[in-house]
């Protein structure tokens, strides 16, 4: 093993307490991991306004050195590993062990520990930041305990099966951040933030899982304030926060007055504005995605062809070939 004294320096964890350090995302990752490029990465503040994030990484001839600083706070990195890593060097304050790293498990880094590895192998992963005032914010709407610590043992997987259709589930969103609306992003972590409290540390809700869903005149609203902005780029929280309402307990009510949860219903309704601009303007498909809220024609294709079974040029020729015939 490497020496952690010429390696690695360990700041002293007094200095945690006052050290301001970004979220574990963007230039860190960038940093920790010695990149080229800043990674893509999804960020949600739909709990207490913490800041959740997802990042992928991949390098596969990487420079042989060890990683960089993650930086002091109290917040956890939720690693899910997508290919092996054997006989990993991991650090903690000085602190050395070897481990098979596996692809589909994951891993929890305490960032308060100062977690480093030595980088002499291609690496493929998908970094979750979760912060302390996360996790203490969905204690608080379950009416339960705050969480403690997670499992951050050094080496030590879990075999995740919700962790990794998270993981899917979020891939083709960072691959294609364009196509991706700010509604989903803050539905999945949110379901995240959720697992990975009751998975890993242990919380069980108390308070009562509303078993009815909005008010006629709340989904109204909701709805409303959904369909004002197509592209999807209005918080949950802030929608949430018109009723007085957390946002998981809105996104659960929400879905079961609607039967859909709101980035799908956001979904539907696009594709619902895509077909009335198709019968009722001459424009193109590329006008029409934008006005629909779809980030190009690309996205509209992909997103209307899923729900309705056919291309939106098939539909719309077939639409007006129908129209003609009556006329």
């Amino acid at each position: 093993m490497v020496d952690p004294d010429q390696v690695f320096r360990a700041t002293p964890l007094k200095e945690a307490v006052h050290m301001k350090s970004s979220g574990f995302y963007g230039q860190t990752v960038k940093r920790f991991l010695h990149l080229e490029q800043e990674p893509v990465s999804l960020i949600t503040r739909s709990l207490r306004n913490a800041e959740i994030a997802v990042t992928e990484t991949r390098v596969d001839a990487p420079v042989p050195r060890p990683s960089g600083e993650m930086g002091l706070q109290d917040a956890y990195v939720v690693s899910l590993k997508l290919n092996d890593y054997p006989n990993c060097e991991i650090w903690e304050h000085g602190n050395a062990v070897k481990a098979d790293i596996r692809a589909g498990a994951t891993y929890l880094y305490d960032m308060k520990k100062d977690p480093r590895f030595i980088i002499n192998k291609p690496f493929h992963s998908l970094h979750f930041y979760l912060p302390r005032f996360a996790l203490d914010g969905i204690a608080e709407q379950s009416g339960a305990p705050r969480v403690g610590d997670l499992p951050s043992q050094l080496g030590v997987g879990h075999d995740d099966q919700v962790m990794r259709h998270i993981g899917g589930t979020l891939l083709q969103a960072l691959r294609r951040p364009t196509e991706t609306n700010q509604l989903f992003i803050d539905y999945i972590m949110l379901a995240f933030t959720t697992h990975a409290a009751q998975a890993f540390g242990g919380l069980r809700w108390r308070a009562r899982v509303p078993r009815s869903g909005l008010a006629p005149w709340q989904v109204q609203r909701a709805c409303e304030r959904l369909d004002s902005d197509l592209g999807g780029m209005l918080p949950l929280q802030l929608i949430a926060a018109e009723f007085g309402l957390s946002v998981s307990h809105f996104s659960r009510a929400f879905r079961i007055s609607t039967g859909l949860p709101p980035h799908q219903w956001l979904l539907r309704r696009r594709v619902e504005a895509a077909k009335q601009l198709m019968t009722a303007r001459d424009l193109s498909l590329s006008e029409i995605a934008i006005s629909a809220g779809f980030a190009n024609q690309s996205h509209l294709t992909k997103v209307f062809s899923a729900q309705v079974g056919a291309s939106p040029a098939a539909w719309r020729r077939e639409v007006q070939g129908t129209e003609d015939s009556e006329s």
